[in-house]
Parts: C-alpha cells; sequence; structure tokens
C-alpha cells in the first residue's frame, strides 16, 4: 500500500473504541486503592503566638526543625495561630500528626512533655448554635476539634510541650529557661517523629479497629 493509500485509509476509518458506559441500573464497584506498602506521612506542627513570649515556643522549634535534614516522610510547618489551616492541612492524609506547643502541667518552665492524644476524648460533633470557635485559636484542644469536625482525624496524634514561664504578656522573645529547652525539643521531636515512622506506633490503633 502506497503512503497517499494508507493515509487516505487512515482518514476515512474512524478510531475505534470498545469501551461502553456502564448500565444505569449496574453496581457500583468501588475499592479504595492499596496503600499498606507506602511509607508513613508525618506532620510536625509548630503552633503558637510569637508575640506572647513563651507562646512562640513552638514555632521556634519548627523553625530550627525545618534547618535540620529530616527522613523521608516528614514534614515540618509553622501554623502559628492558624489553627483552621493546620485543620485543612491534615486532611491532606497523614498517617501522624505531631503537635509542638506549651501547656501548663504544673512542672518548673522548661520542662518537656510528650502526651498522646485520645479521639475519643476530643469533643466532636456539630457546631451548637451560639457556639463560637475561633478559627485562629492554637490551643491543642481547639484545633484538634478542629480537625475532628473536618473528618481529617490521623492514625495518632501526639502532641511534644513545653512547660512555659510566661504566656500572658505581650513581647517577643522567649523566657531564658524555655529558650534553653528549644534544642533539646528539637531532638526529642525528631525522636518522636521517626516512632511514628513506624508500623509499631500505630499497633494500638489497628488493634483497635
Amino acid at each position: 500500500m502506497s503512503e497517499d493509500e494508507q493515509r487516505d485509509n487512515e482518514t476515512l476509518e474512524p478510531p475505534r473504541d470498545n469501551w461502553r458506559p456502564p448500565a444505569p441500573d449496574a453496581p457500583l464497584e468501588l475499592s479504595e486503592p492499596d496503600v499498606s506498602g507506602r511509607p508513613k506521612q508525618v506532620l510536625i506542627a509548630g503552633i503558637g503566638n510569637a508575640w506572647q513570649r513563651d507562646d512562640g515556643f513552638g514555632s521556634e522549634v519548627a523553625r530550627r526543625l525545618e534547618g535540620r535534614e529530616l527522613p523521608e516522610g516528614i514534614a515540618v510547618i509553622d501554623f502559628g495561630t492558624g489553627g483552621l489551616d493546620l485543620a485543612y492541612q491534615v486532611m491532606y492524609g497523614y498517617d501522624g500528626l505531631l503537635m509542638i506547643d506549651v501547656s501548663r502541667q504544673g512542672g518548673s518552665p522548661g520542662t518537656l512533655y510528650v502526651m498522646e492524644v485520645d479521639e475519643d476524648e476530643v469533643p466532636g460533633g456539630s457546631v451548637e448554635d451560639g457556639e463560637v470557635l475561633n478559627p485562629h485559636a492554637m490551643d491543642p484542644e481547639t484545633v484538634l476539634r478542629f480537625i475532628k469536625i473536618t473528618g481529617g482525624w490521623p492514625g495518632k496524634v501526639v502532641i511534644v510541650a513545653c512547660e512555659p514561664a510566661t504566656i500572658e504578656e505581650m513581647g517577643v522573645g522567649l523566657t531564658p529557661a524555655v529558650e534553653e529547652a528549644v534544642d533539646r525539643a528539637v531532638d526529642l521531636v525528631l525522636e518522636t517523629a521517626k516512632e511514628l515512622l513506624t508500623d509499631e506506633a500505630y499497633a494500638s490503633v489497628d488493634d483497635a479497629k
């Protein structure tokens, strides 16, 4: 067949497509993608208000973590006072969420705590009439409630917190005791985040399902 004849044949013959849409009453087949083999994804979130002295602890730890070489699967974001932003970010499908914040637990300023959060202990459901949730509120309870309401609760939530000296007064800069705790917190957060990359960290969660 000459080139001219072949070109005419290709032009005259419509392309063949065997696909046909399913019948309207055909059963809908849904299948979730198999993600069992993919690496875990962990979000480290620095939260707090840098204009209220020690409340800027989480942001400072996140800033220093950004300068570290992080293992694959770990992301660090400083959310500042964007509680709703954090809730929406978690909806991207992280396996673990590690929040960095201050928390008054009664210890000496600079004391570090690692606290695992139980989803069942966080209020959820719809927002009642007259109830106001501040989208810029960054206390862990409000942030976690946003996450639960939006349906983005990850497999594991951990808070690494520091006992503050002061968070009531306005001002920039951490108090000496909390400033001294920042580098220790960076190491602790990295160690905890690496644990969240392992299957073992989610064993209790998987057993409960």
